[in-house]
């Protein structure tokens, strides 16, 4: 309860005797479609709270939630405390009934056409769907694919005999057939920072990265080789943190940051980390309970960790230093530029509405490749270890700011500030500045040889 003194006594103090007030819904007439949804906002700790006559406990920070069932139609909702009162109209839609059709349906073409990208960073799925952690490649513009089918929007890429991938439509352009490419040679290039190897070819290739140990790229459509795939194999015997692979003409640039040396006993001493506070400016995130918004719990947390990690003498980047919008690739293209290391991206979490956010709170950590994932793992065990706040799990996420770095990129959900608890946490100072060490030990214990 040490936490809590100084921000309960303010929040109690500040409190009317008519103190409520409904974050979410954010309109009093809406439209979710959705069996369920929930009502999130702060109301008076010493007057009764109720939801259609039934009585919702309050938080002592005088935060609230509470997720209720939603018919098909109508429904309506009475929120009142003490001589105050809310109504909210939600209308459910009706569920569609009508036949599928067979556009979901996969078709496969008589013969290959061929294809290229358009534009850069286009993805590559293992899946015709766009979502999900189905990317398994990033390609420039200027990559030809030959595609042998389609579904759902999306073109059938075939990699090898075996291997096949889908990009969308609206990424690529129809292109003349092209052959087989030949591999031309190879070399390593010296660098005190990266293993860098430059491999020739005659032409733009599909390939895909699979990391790992020995660390292994796919090259495809290659003559001369099994199954017209050319395998790229380094025996990295290092922690894995950070690669990035890109053709430069049609010269494929791969590499692979060497792991840091002759630290003294400081394991982030000159070690580049890009810490990322989400949200900001008019991307407010999620509301918390007492209307707080996330962006500015983000940049609280972030400058405490940016501050932490200076005093164990890494060299720190900031995305924002203030309450500016930046967007998700200006924060991951100011982190490549700057050769960052490690990436961390601060936020707090929220939910859908099928879920009840009573039933969910705690940190979790993201990561999207595996690379990232000891290091995820190090900084929960770290966190749940330091704070009050429970293990909500580390878990592989699709996000912008993590798929597309060349760093060791992870996101932390703090907490959830839909959840009155968390959300009391996350407001508190003195857990702020503890959720950054307990982030910077976790750091620290992953780049410990």
């Amino acid at each position: 309860m040490k936490y809590f003194g100084l921000i309960f006594a303010f929040l109690l103090g500040v409190q009317s005797v008519y103190a409520l007030d409904v974050v979410y819904p954010k309109k009093n007439e809406v439209t979710i479609n959705s069996p369920s949804t929930f009502f999130v906002g702060s109301a008076d700790t010493a007057i009764p709270l109720k939801i259609n006559g039934a009585e919702i406990p309050v938080h002592e920070s005088g935060g609230f939630a509470y997720a209720v069932k939603l018919n098909t139609g109508k429904n309506e909702f009475v929120i009142q405390s003490g001589d105050e009162k809310q109504v909210f109209k939600i209308t459910r839609p009706a569920l569609y009934k009508g036949s599928y059709t067979t556009k979901n349906t996969e078709l496969p073409y008589e013969s290959t056409e061929f294809f290229v990208t358009l534009k850069d960073n286009v993805p590559l799925r293992a899946t015709p769907y766009d979502s999900g952690n189905n990317r398994i490649a990033h390609y420039q513009e200027g990559i030809p694919l030959p595609v042998v089918g389609e579904k759902s929007g999306f073109y059938k890429v075939k990699l090898n005999e075996k291997e096949f991938g889908w990009v969308s439509f609206g990424d690529v352009t129809s292109a003349d057939e092209f052959t087989p490419a030949k591999l031309l040679k190879r070399e390593a290039v010296d660098n005190p920072d990266y293993y860098i190897f430059k491999i020739d070819f005659d032409k733009k290739i599909p390939y895909v990265i699979e990391g790992g140990h020995p660390f292994i790229v796919k090259f495809f459509n290659i003559e001369g080789k099994p199954d017209n795939t050319f395998v790229f194999k380094f025996p990295l015997k290092q922690k894995l943190v950070g690669y990035s692979g890109e053709f430069d003409g049609n010269t494929f640039v791969l590499k692979v940051r060497k792991f840091p040396k002759n630290r003294k006993g400081r394991p982030l001493k000159n070690v580049k980390i890009a810490v990322d506070a989400g949200h900001g400016g008019n991307e407010i995130g999620a509301i918390g309970c007492l209307r707080n918004n996330e962006k500015d719990v983000n940049l609280a947390i972030a400058r405490n960790l940016a501050s932490e990690l200076k005093l164990r003498g890494a060299r720190v980047v900031m995305t924002r230093n203030g309450d500016e919008t930046v967007g998700l690739y200006d924060r991951v293209k100011k982190t490549n530029e700057n050769e960052a290391m490690v990436f961390i991206s601060i936020h707090g979490n929220a939910l859908p509405d099928n879920m009840d956010p009573n039933e969910h709170k705690g940190t979790s950590v993201f990561y999207y490749y595996p690379q990232a994932k000891p290091l995820a793992d190090s900084i929960l065990k770290s966190m749940t270890a330091q704070l009050p706040l429970s293990d909500d799990g580390v878990r592989q996420g699709s996000f912008a700011v993590v798929r597309n770095t060349d760093a060791l990129s992870v996101l932390v959900e703090v907490g959830y500030l839909i959840n009155p608890s968390d959300n009391a946490y996350l407001l508190d100072k003195e857990i702020q500045a503890n959720a950054a060490k307990a982030i910077a030990d976790g750091v620290e214990d992953f780049m410990t040889e």
